[in-house]
């Protein structure tokens, strides 16, 4: 008896479509991967058609999926942004007020390090990203309160400004694993600057405080004097 079209269509019709997504899906995800390995090493600036090589889609494909390049990077970074809001929520719950902010900093600078296009996307403005800058208000708002019950503690230096951090950024950007030799040389150097600055907004310098980590083996590149090096 032959079989009955009608019953058969609509089966093969589904199967396809369930097709269609996975592969909708798995592009997504690779595009997603790759965009994300390009922004840590070269930042923000990678161009689109690079990061559709990288992911081995076409750059069609990758339109598709996200029309605008703000689109792909605060897609990209919504996991280590919802991260950071959580690092400073834990540090509000922390009953010391200077402990909390140092963790805060010190955290911050690790996820930069890692990640060098984060610091990038947080200090963008995506006014299309209604979530992405919902999430970044809220964390901004918690480091506004923290280092407000810092200085109410006699703990954090009165003159220290919440956008100082963006200067804290900035500096640690400077450290990159070509400059110091190694990505653990470039970790030691960015530990032992994020102490030195946090021992300089202190209150209370005369207090005793732990050593400083260790001295990272970068080398020293003293600038030359003249033309010639002379």
């Amino acid at each position: 008896m032959a079989a009955d079209s009608s019953q058969i269509a609509p089966a093969a019709s589904a199967d396809a479509s369930d097709r269609l997504r996975a592969d909708a899906e798995r592009n997504r995800n690779r595009i997603l991967d790759a965009a994300r390995e390009a922004f840590a090493v070269r930042g923000l600036d990678v161009p689109m058609a690079a990061i559709a090589r990288r992911a081995g889609v076409g750059v069609a494909t990758l339109y598709r999926r996200f029309p605008t390049r703000e689109s792909l990077v605060t897609e990209v970074f919504a996991d280590q942004l919802a991260s950071c809001a959580a690092v400073v929520d834990e540090a509000l719950a922390d009953p010391d007020p200077w402990r909390g902010f140092c963790t805060v900093v010190e955290k911050v600078c690790r996820m930069q390090l890692a990640d060098r296009g984060f610091t990038a996307a947080f200090l963008s403005e995506f006014p299309d990203a209604v979530d992405f800058d919902r999430q970044r208000a809220h964390a901004e708002r918690g480091f506004d309160a923290l280092t407000r019950r810092a200085q109410e503690a006699g703990r954090l230096r009165a003159d220290f400004h919440p956008d100082d951090l963006t200067l804290v950024l900035m500096a640690n950007d400077g450290i990159t694993a070509e400059a110091a030799g190694s990505a653990e040389a470039a970790a030691a150097a960015s530990r032992r600057l994020v102490a030195f600055l946090l021992r300089s907004f202190r209150a209370t310098p005369s207090v005793p405080v732990p050593p400083l980590p260790p001295p990272a083996a970068v080398g020293l590149c003293w600038p030359k004097s003249g033309p010639s090096g002379a």
